[in-house]
């Protein structure tokens, strides 16, 4: 019931969430590099394999994939071991949402601190921390999946994305995905910043055009 509840949550702030329900499965997840994930979830209680197992074995791989350690433990001597064992922050169950996103939200902008504050590209700029889109000073207005595949293709400016790789950034394990749904979010971001931002190689996917 949690996890849907913080599923739909999520999803309704713009998050593609992926929900996996037992220790071995969010370890399996947190191995797929492809994923790309920003943060993890993850309750200490899961079946199969605990979450401070999986958080464990993370760190073990050198993953400084933010994590924030959920559950029903509330001891100091729980909170000392689920930080030591890598946690970048604990929540305490029950706890509101709003308090769960704000946390997530102060993980994401500690994480982007150690990366880059924007991306740029001519005069369009990307801005991680404001979640904001700007050409030319003036602010554009894009929806949170239009935002997910500009960042994507801003991220790594000379590749050729393919409509599966978007997919993953864009959309969680659960939802589903129409065929020509990638097209359409793109669609609505050339319209937004110019048709030639985005170019399309045949047979292979898309990547940053001209600069608008």
């Amino acid at each position: 019931m949690i996890g849907a509840s913080l599923q739909r949550g999520l999803s309704d702030d713009g998050y593609a969430v992926d929900w996996v329900q037992d220790g071995v499965a969010a370890a399996a997840a947190l191995r797929d590099t492809q994923a790309g994930y920003a943060l993890a979830l993850l309750d200490w209680g899961l079946p199969k394999r605990d979450g401070l197992a999986v958080l464990k074995e993370l760190r073990k791989s050198d993953s400084a994939l933010p994590v924030l350690m959920i559950t029903a433990r509330d001891e100091l001597e729980d909170r000392v071991t689920g930080l030591d064992g890598g946690a970048d922050d604990y929540l305490v169950k029950p706890f509101e949402l709003a308090e769960l996103k704000a946390r997530i939200r102060s993980l994401l902008r500690r994480r982007e601190r150690r990366a880059e504050f924007a991306l740029s590209h001519g005069d369009l700029t990307l801005d991680l921390i404001a979640h904001s889109v700007k050409l030319r000073e003036t602010t554009v207005s894009l929806s949170a999946r239009e935002f997910a595949l500009l960042y994507a293709l801003l991220e790594r400016p000379r590749a050729v994305l393919s409509r599966r790789q978007l997919e993953e950034q864009i959309y969680s394990w659960s939802d589903a995905v129409e065929s020509n749904a990638v097209e359409f979010i793109i669609h609505g971001v050339r319209k937004k910043l110019g048709a030639s931002l985005i170019e399309n190689v045949r047979g292979v996917g898309w990547r940053i055009g001209s600069k608008p």
